[in-house]
């Protein structure tokens, strides 16, 4: 089943949802990044969110970027989506293995820590991007995002987020959903997001009983009546090229270029999110010289 992302609102016009099936996209960044567990499940929530909060974006050619630094062993988690909900991603410290929770579940916010900020970064095109940060909670990512929406955007939010790795640790399922009340939302439609949202219990579980993104959100969300607005496919995309490559070595200044040269006669460059790597000769970076100096 290819990976996908629904955009819901309730019949009452109360609250707007989202949900995602992702497990495609995850696994890809498994296997770009060479994840353990637990770092496939830090970075696969961290997709997810920023996938569905992409796609709820209008203009074209906007992004959001979320940056978790916790000060746990994982470093920087980090996930750009499109306005589409399309998504790349990152880990500092791929490698990081933790032992299992008492409850046998991955200790992601052990690995993420809590000791730091989620930092959120909209460009909408505009002259500067809009960013909020906000300290994190716990390192768990679900929620540290929702007290993102309520601290930072004042936006009642729940969000729920999981992956599922297998035993031979390829990415079984992930995905989650995000739920926001709208203006006019009162105490009783408060308490049903809860209810439904408690009774449902885990996103794991929920995800490997309800694939379809629309499904889920039907089970988490069972006291409403959804509209789904849109339904859309989203991938793991990342938007390097050999001409960013370059623009990337011209933004260095021409001193430096000059010295990149000298000392090393040659680039390799490497995208921090797909690990494609792009080789530049001295005669190459000659040519980005002259013009980094125009």
């Amino acid at each position: 089943m290819s990976d996908k992302i629904v955009r819901a609102i309730s019949a009452d016009g109360y609250i707007k949802a989202s949900a995602i099936s992702s497990r495609s996209l995850t696994e890809r960044a498994r296997n770009i990044h060479r994840t353990l567990p637990v770092a496939t499940a830090a970075l696969g929530r961290t997709l997810a969110a920023a996938s569905m909060m992409g796609n709820a974006l209008k203009e074209d050619g906007a992004s959001v970027s979320l940056q978790f630094r916790g000060g746990g062993p994982l470093g920087l988690v980090m996930a750009v989506s499109d306005n589409e909900g399309n998504v790349r991603g990152t880990v500092d410290n791929p490698a990081v293995d933790l032992p299992l929770r008492p409850d046998g579940k991955l200790d992601v916010g052990g690995a993420v820590g809590s000791e730091g900020t989620l930092t959120v970064i909209r460009d909408l095109n505009m002259k500067e991007p809009y960013v909020g940060s906000v300290g994190l909670m716990g390192g768990e990512i679900a929620e540290d995002l929702a007290a993102y929406f309520v601290e930072s955007e004042q936006v009642p939010s729940a969000c729920g987020l999981g992956v599922l790795v297998d035993r031979d640790q390829s990415v079984r399922a992930a995905g989650g959903y995000l739920v926001q009340l709208l203006p006019g939302a009162g105490e009783d439609t408060v308490a049903r997001v809860e209810s439904g949202l408690m009774a449902a219990g885990a996103v794991t579980a929920l995800l490997e009983k309800y694939p379809e993104p629309a499904d889920l959100l039907r089970a988490a969300l069972p006291e409403f009546e959804l509209q789904i607005l849109e339904e859309r496919p989203v991938e793991y995309r990342c938007t390097c090229s050999r001409r960013r490559m370059e623009r990337a070595l011209i933004s260095m200044g021409a001193a430096e270029l000059r010295s990149l040269i000298d000392d090393q006669g040659g680039a390799e460059l490497t995208c921090r999110f797909c690990d494609s790597v792009q080789i530049f000769t001295k005669a190459e970076l000659e040519t980005l010289l002259a013009s980094a100096k125009r």
